[in-house]
């Protein structure tokens, strides 16, 4: 079995903290079903948020949805002008027998236009 890494991302409609486990649980269900993954399969995920979210870690979702015990880390996006606000991105380390090209990157709404070369 391959490492391989997924990328996703969503774009919060507020900074609060309800909304962000609800969209940063979301994004992660779609990146699990989208890749036929369960919580077995992950190695590791890192989060990025912009620096315009303050309410709460990207990562207390994931603990929320069962991901207990594979290592998570919350980091701040760089502050560039221009970038999208309000975004949560992830990178998620899995183990499968998916080739790179058969890998679902997931972007949810607005975030989509992040990565349209990938987005789902």
């Amino acid at each position: 079995m391959a490492v391989r890494a997924v990328r996703g991302a969503v774009q919060l409609e507020r900074d609060e903290a309800g909304h962000m486990d609800e969209q940063v649980s979301e994004l992660l269900t779609a990146i699990l079903e989208r890749n036929g993954l369960t919580t077995e399969d992950l190695i590791s995920i890192w989060f990025t948020a912009t620096p315009d979210l303050h309410s709460d870690f990207p990562a207390a979702a994931a603990r929320k949805l069962g991901i207990v015990d594979v290592p998570l880390i919350c980091a701040q996006e760089l502050d560039i002008e221009g970038a999208m606000p309000r975004v949560v991105r992830v990178l998620a380390h899995i183990e499968s027998d998916l080739p790179r090209s058969g890998i679902s990157h997931v972007y949810l709404g607005a975030a989509g236009a992040l990565r349209k070369d990938i987005a789902q």
